[in-house]
């Protein structure tokens, strides 16, 4: 159900009210970016170039895509980290647009709100051939009135006005970078010329892997070194920091799994007997509670469900583990039901299912419903119903029609109504989201469904095994004073100290520790050689030690060492077989000292630099096409994947010759293509404060 279908109780003129009340304060703005902020005065989560960003709005953005996306399980700190990003490019974007002096008028937004693309477009479709009612629209739009609903025209504009706002503007500059790229004539011309030429050489060909890794040894020194050569590609924007960490488990002991499982077993008696299955669960405090409903055995998710559709009505089987938990399962019911239904309805909601604010009274929305009730059948137009009535945007355009979705689908009363009441069936069914005039249209594939009451209670550590476990990480703390201290312990409490390493200041987990915010943050208050009072992390106490900082800047030794050591090896390894295999200086001199033959290559490309049977070598394809090289061999080359000696022999045209034009048109589609690089430059050059770590 959307935002707007949410507002509707009061009748289509609102929704335009609030988007009109959107638009004029868009108007006295003057365009995108040139309004002040309501709360200028609070702290701010960062600055880019000078512009704030208030930690209030920020607050209510995140909010609102909380319960966008609280139904894809989205997580709040990944929301947090993409909210960042999403606002720092925003006010990039404006800053860049006020430059140039772009902006998205007040006729260009109205010309977006009543085109085909329209996030209104769905409250004014004809269901009946499916186009966009635009002169309805804009008709409801001339007869706005006042809105007295500060709220609601500050979600519409949220939802709607603003993120249309934002994407317009963004258009508008990307389209000016796309036209601003330019490939010059001379430029398609020598390429065109390069790609039409094919080569045809003699190579010399000593892999790398013909010497063993182990035995060259890639010192500090040597990391160093490389890294220092190509400082541009190891650079980090930001800060990092690495710990050491040791794991006192407070998993449940066997222990703890005998008395879970003894509490279980006590009430399974008392569980076959009684005859109000909720109350006793809810009364034992059983883990899952009772779910009134049916299932068939293809939408059950238990491991063991080819038994438990055997248990007899009313016995309980069990206990028996499932995951966590020891469970015992009593079948309530069974009964021949269709896996698929189809329906149609008219929903008069009470509460919006996004923000969970109230539409109309109970009261209210139950007399519309019955009222409805009424209406059809005494003849009423049903499809005319529910576009001037239903509040249920995701039936609307199909005349309130759910066409036939599995059993457990849809909400709990609205579920069972649609397969438990025979085809036909027409009534009023109450759901957590208002009224529901339902009618049963269809339903299909009948067989045996289950209703099944679970008693579960998951395993967990007693007081006893926690304490025991904070208390051996406490001893371990206040017996490490330093490294040392630390190492030793470890050692002799026979404890694996893991790492974790490139922490952010704003990362919310710890590689192999999980969600771990409060460690991150104390990472980032103590220096190195810190050691943690203990932490609790999932089923565990955790002790860290930071064990260096890495400074923004040029990465130190330790963090590109897993980046560069192959590279640096093939180096030693290209040096070692140049000194020892490549003696003197024609090919069959160098056949002869590196025990390798010479290869013939053909149709080497320029325009795709690779070598048969070998792989990508750039190098060894530009000496294949220098023409003052043609009976020549070359000195030894260090490639990707070993050394080469060259001897260029033909330089030629392929027989299919690239177009100019074609050429001109592709190079052209790559370079805009890659706008979004002008973007990230601008962005690199920006001044942005980020101090999302103060609050979160």
């Amino acid at each position: 159900m959307s935002v707007i279908q949410s507002i509707r109780d009061r009748g289509t003129w609102i929704i335009f009210t609030i988007i009109a009340v959107a638009l004029i304060a868009f108007i006295l703005q003057d365009g995108v970016g040139r309004g002040g902020s309501a709360f200028s005065n609070t702290t701010t989560i960062g600055e880019v170039n000078g512009q704030k960003l208030e930690r209030v709005a920020f607050e209510e953005k995140l909010a609102m895509q909380e319960k966008m996306y609280a139904s894809q399980g989205a997580q709040r700190d990944q929301l947090i980290g993409s909210l960042w990003n999403q606002e720092v490019d925003r006010l990039l974007i404006e800053g860049e647009c006020a430059k140039l002096g772009l902006q998205v008028t007040a006729k260009e937004l109205s010309e977006i709100l009543f085109s085909e693309n329209s996030p209104l477009k769905q409250e004014f479709t004809d269901p009946a051939t499916g186009l966009f009612k635009v002169e309805d629209a804009k008709k409801a739009f001339a007869q706005i009135k006042k809105s007295k609903n500060a709220d609601q025209i500050k979600m519409i504009n949220q939802v709607y006005i603003q993120p249309i706002l934002e994407q317009a503007i963004r258009n508008k500059y990307s389209v000016l970078l796309q036209k601003s790229a330019y490939v010059p004539k001379w430029m398609v011309e020598k390429q065109a010329a390069d790609n039409n030429q094919i080569a045809s050489a003699s190579v010399v060909f000593v892999p790398y892997a013909s010497i063993a890794d182990s035995t060259i040894k890639v010192t500090d020194n040597d990391i160093a070194a490389y890294v220092k050569a190509h400082a541009s590609a190891y650079k980090k924007e930001e800060e990092t920091r690495s710990i050491a960490y040791v794991s006192f488990s407070a998993v449940p002991s066997s222990a703890d799994s005998a008395t879970v499982l003894a509490e279980v077993s006590s009430k399974k008696q008392d569980f076959e007997t009684t005859t109000d299955n909720a109350s006793f669960l809810n009364r034992v405090g059983s883990d899952l509670p009772f779910y009134d409903g049916y299932f068939s055995k293809s939408r059950m998710q238990q491991v063991n469900k080819d038994t438990l559709v055997k248990i007899p009505t009313g016995t309980v089987y069990g206990p028996y583990v499932d995951g966590n938990a020891y469970v015992l399962a009593k079948m309530v019911g069974i009964k021949n039901w269709p896996d698929s239904a189809k329906v149609r309805h008219i929903l008069i909601g009470t509460v919006n299912p996004q923000s969970g604010q109230q539409i109309r009274p109970d009261s209210v929305a139950k007399k519309l419903a019955d009222s409805i009730k009424i209406a059809v059948a005494g003849g009423a137009d049903f499809n005319a119903l529910v576009q001037k009535y239903s509040d249920d945007g995701g039936s609307k355009a199909k005349g309130g029609v759910y066409d036939y979705f599995a059993q457990g689908q849809m909400v709990g009363s609205f579920n069972d109504f649609s397969f438990d009441k025979p085809v036909g069936t027409k009534d009023v069914v109450k759901s957590e989201f208002g009224y529901h005039y339902t009618e049963v249209l269809d339903q299909k594939n009948f067989a045996p469904a289950y209703k099944i009451a679970y008693l579960s209670k998951a395993i967990v550590a007693s007081g006893e095994t926690v304490t025991a476990a904070s208390t051996a990480a406490a001893s371990f703390v206040a017996s490490s004073k330093s490294q040392k201290d630390f190492e030793q312990n470890a050692l002799k409490n026979k404890l694996q100290i893991l790492n974790g390493v490139d922490i952010k200041k704003n990362d919310f987990t710890i590689t192999g520790l999980g969600k771990s915010r409060e460690t991150v943050r104390w990472v980032y208050d103590n220096k190195v050689g810190a050691i943690s009072e203990p932490t609790e992390i999932g089923d565990a106490y955790i002790v860290a030690m930071i064990t260096s900082i890495g400074e923004k800047g040029t990465m130190g030794v330790s963090e590109a060492k897993p980046l560069v050591e192959g590279l640096v090896r093939n180096e030693l390894k290209a040096k070692q077989i140049i000194a020892s295999k490549f003696k003197g200086s024609s090919l069959e001199d160098f056949v002869k000292s590196s025990g390798f033959p010479a290869q013939r290559v053909d149709s080497l490309s320029f325009a795709s630099p690779f070598v048969p049977g070998v792989g990508a070598e750039p190098k060894v394809v530009g000496a294949a096409f220098n023409k003052a090289l043609i009976g020549k061999t070359t000195s030894a080359i260090e490639g990707t994947s070993g050394v080469f000696a060259v001897k260029p022999e033909n330089i030629g045209a392929t027989a299919v010759m690239q177009d100019a034009a074609a050429l001109k048109a592709t190079l052209l589609q790559a370079v805009q293509s890659n706008v979004y690089r002008g973007f990230e430059a601008i962005k690199k050059a920006a001044k942005i404060t980020d101090n999302r770590s103060t609050f979160y």
